[in-house]
């Protein structure tokens, strides 16, 4: 479908909508042709509703306009659409981290973001489901990116967002280094591949992507399209002389490492410690808190709009 014939639908952070870039950006596009319909979000759940609307809407692109969360939200609901009929996802990044916007390799400025939506062609990645329970109550979502379960999500759930826009990334490092004095360990049971281990654990992330919380690199190695899950597991320590080798460690991401693992699978699940409260989460940056779940991988369900020669398609390795 040539550009002239594509219609964009842009769902924008309603924290957002006044940017006056981004509306810069909008008129100059329509000026060019470009035929775009704005829909701006005033409560939660409303990037999803909008995302699952884009057929009916007639759009054939649906342009996230927003930070981490937002994604992850539109993400939801273009996941409610049948895989054959749903639109490709683009990216304006909007949020204090970006995450996955940065690690793409996207134009992190609005003008320059929504311009490349016309430009970049689209590439299926692989989506992940988690299934959970908090109690009596069962849901299932979707995220792109990473989960972070234990310290990384108490961080990113902690971070005043005033905080995160004042410093960027470094808000997040910032308040690690305040936990860090004062930490706590995550009981639970895991489960993958016919194993089952008793983990106490000071971070577990889970990535479809390669970083979270404003730039932490928790998964390296992982590719989107691999059909797998990369496993970060970091094991509490006990005392601070041993910060230096669980800090060696995370630059080299042993697979069987004193302090940490990694290594990936299609699928993993989390029972919490029946008599402690359910881990703190965070689905894309999105803070969660349940007693199970469970994280398998779609493989290529959503199109997404990529630079060429992104580093996280496996199609693009060099070796």
């Amino acid at each position: 479908m040539t550009d002239s014939r594509q219609h964009y639908l842009l769902i924008v952070n309603g924290k957002s909508s006044g940017n006056p870039a981004l509306r810069e950006a909008v008129e100059e596009q329509r000026k060019t042709g470009m035929h775009i319909t704005v829909r701006s979000t005033w409560e939660g759940g409303d990037a999803a509703e909008f995302a699952a609307q884009a057929v009916e809407l007639g759009a054939s692109r649906v342009i996230a306009c927003g930070g981490d969360g937002t994604v992850n939200e539109v993400v939801n609901g273009l996941m409610r659409i049948a895989h054959d009929q749903r639109p490709a996802l683009g990216i304006v990044p909007l949020g204090s981290a970006n995450d996955f916007a940065t690690s793409l390799g996207l134009p992190l400025e609005p003008g320059p973001a929504l311009a490349a939506t016309r430009e970049l062609s689209s590439a299926p990645i692989d989506v992940v489901r988690m299934t959970a329970e908090s109690g009596a109550k069962k849901t299932t979502s979707y995220y792109i990116n990473m989960t972070t379960c234990g310290f990384g999500a108490e961080i990113t759930s902690s971070t005043p967002k005033m905080l995160k826009r004042m410093l960027g990334g470094g808000a997040y490092s910032l308040m690690g280094a305040l936990k860090a004095w004062r930490h706590r360990s995550y009981r639970g049971t895991l489960h993958w591949g016919g194993q089952e281990e008793d983990a106490l654990l000071l971070l577990l992330a889970l990535g479809n992507g390669r970083q979270s919380g404003g730039g932490q690199v928790l998964a390296p190695r992982a590719k989107l399209d691999d059909g797998r899950l990369d496993v970060l597991l970091v094991k509490d320590f006990s005392s601070v002389s041993e910060l230096p080798t669980l800090l060696g460690e995370l630059q080299r991401f042993p697979a069987e490492g004193r302090y940490v693992r990694y290594f990936t699978v299609n699928q993993l699940s989390v029972t919490t410690q029946q008599d402690e409260e359910p881990w703190p989460l965070t689905l894309d940056g999105e803070a969660r808190r349940y007693e199970r779940f469970c994280v398998d991988v779609v493989p290529l369900a959503l199109k997404v709009l990529l630079p060429e020669g992104c580093s996280l398609l496996s199609a693009n390795d060099r070796h």
